[in-house]
């Protein structure tokens, strides 16, 4: 009876990882195009569709300026006058024209500024997409080095399967190990099929952050499958993490020159100062000039000919007599103090998050130095001499698939921290806003 269960167990055990690799196999496979990082980047800042939309803004602040140079444009006028009243009276025509005192100069300088600011913006988004490149580029590249390394554990419990099934045709208490190895088996390929989803969820994320306007059918990939080999670090721009960190104090101040948001933050100093200008401005009265030309018709003159002659006429406009722009002014003024405190602000925040950013790093590069020189060499080892051990029968399969099992998770645990150093240093670079900031650099 029990010789019956145990093979029915493993007939549905079998059963089910046929299906499993059916199901697999029925999976169409998607047609990718590879691509490097470089590419990656340079493809995004010349395709990117929000790219394309920020870049407008530059052009609508560029319109501005020519807005804010404008004239006023003139009017016509017409005086005809009826009855009696107008008699001896002249008919007019002519042209007004306001011109405007002291306020077309600090509306340009005003617009000028915010062209400025628009610059430094797009320049930040595109900072903010190159970073975000190479952060989806990493998740994918780590994604697909799980996934490979799993893959290669199926290889060993394959191998297992395969000494147990040997044992079990010479010795009938071995069918237990047979089933226990491939149950192991098919909770791996569980974790398989999740490691593939989270492949084409990081692949999505990857051409979600491109976000180009191409075919939906073409489908960008990176160029590397894994992660561990060492090549990797110069291709994804990572600094090799053999190599010691400076201390923080070393790099904060440089680290800091050349953020994009702290300029930002600066620039909307200069525009709210600007704006005030402006707003001053507007109590100096502007002058209206006009003239035109002027006749009596023969039946309205004294003479009883026809009289022509001209009119010229001036006037002053905006008078701040009832309304003086102190609101405005006031305002003005705050936005001043509002845009420096923000600019501080900018600046402590900035410090803080490099500070942050610097510490997970550095910790990133602790963790992975101690995968890489003693859990993943040590872990090795063990599996190998467990499979020898196993196959020569000097130890059962419970503690080589437990010591699998304890590989498989350091092995996803090495391959989670390798990902986290190359994150964690685009986190870095995001604080520094600087892809090419070099922690040694040569000039110092």
């Amino acid at each position: 009876m029990k010789n019956k269960t145990i093979k029915t167990t493993l007939t549905f055990l079998i059963t089910t990882a046929v299906i499993i690799s059916a199901v697999n196999t029925a999976c169409a496979v998607e047609e990718l195009k590879k691509i490097n990082l470089d590419d990656a980047i340079e493809l995004s800042i010349s395709n990117n569709l929000d790219l394309q939309a920020a870049r407008i803004d530059v052009e609508l602040a560029k319109n501005d300026i020519k807005s804010a140079n404008r004239l006023k444009n003139p009017d016509i006028n017409i005086f005809y006058n009826f009855g009696k009243a107008g008699k001896s009276e002249p008919q007019q025509i002519g042209l007004s024209e306001t011109i405007e005192i002291a306020k077309r100069a600090p509306r340009k300088n005003f617009a000028k500024s915010n062209l400025y600011k628009k610059e430094i913006d797009v320049k930040l988004s595109e900072f903010t997409l190159e970073m975000d490149v190479r952060e989806t580029y990493a998740d994918l590249v780590g994604a697909k080095t799980i996934l490979s390394s799993l893959e290669e554990q199926k290889k060993l419990l394959q191998e297992l399967l395969k000494i147990a099934q040997n044992k079990y045709k010479t010795d009938t208490y071995a069918q237990t190990e047979v089933i226990q190895a491939q149950i192991a088996l098919n909770q791996l390929e569980t974790k398989i099929n999740t490691a593939k989803t989270s492949v084409t969820t990081a692949r999505n994320n990857f051409n979600k952050t491109l976000n180009l306007k191409e075919n939906s059918a073409v489908i960008y990939d990176t160029k590397e499958d894994n992660l561990p080999d060492e090549t990797v670090f110069i291709s994804l721009k990572t600094p090799d993490f053999n190599d010691p960190i400076p201390d923080f104090d070393s790099i904060a101040t440089r680290a800091l020159e050349k953020r994009l948001d702290i300029r930002a933050a600066k620039q909307e100093i200069d525009i709210a100062k600007k704006n005030l200008t402006v707003v001053e401005r507007q109590r100096i009265p502007d002058v209206e000039i006009s003239g035109g030309y002027s006749y009596l018709p023969q039946s309205h003159s004294e003479t009883g000919h026809f009289e022509p002659g001209a009119y010229a006429a001036a006037g002053i406009n905006n008078i701040p007599l009832l309304y003086t722009y102190k609101p405005e002014i006031k305002n003005a003024k705050l936005q001043i103090e509002q845009a420096q405190i923000n600019y501080e602000s900018a600046k402590n925040k900035a410090l803080k998050d490099l500070s942050s950013a610097y510490d997970k790093f550095t910790t990133s590069r602790t963790n992975l130095l101690f995968y890489k020189q003693k859990l993943i060499k040590d872990s090795q080892e063990l599996i190998d001499i467990s499979k020898k051990n196993y196959n020569a029968g000097k130890t059962d399969l419970t503690s080589v698939i437990v010591m699998q099992q304890s590989y498989q998770e350091i092995v996803t645990g090495y391959i989670s921290a390798l990902t986290d150093y190359y994150t964690d240093w685009i986190d870095f670079l995001r604080e520094v806003n600087n892809e090419e900031f070099e922690l040694y650099p040569e000039n110092l």
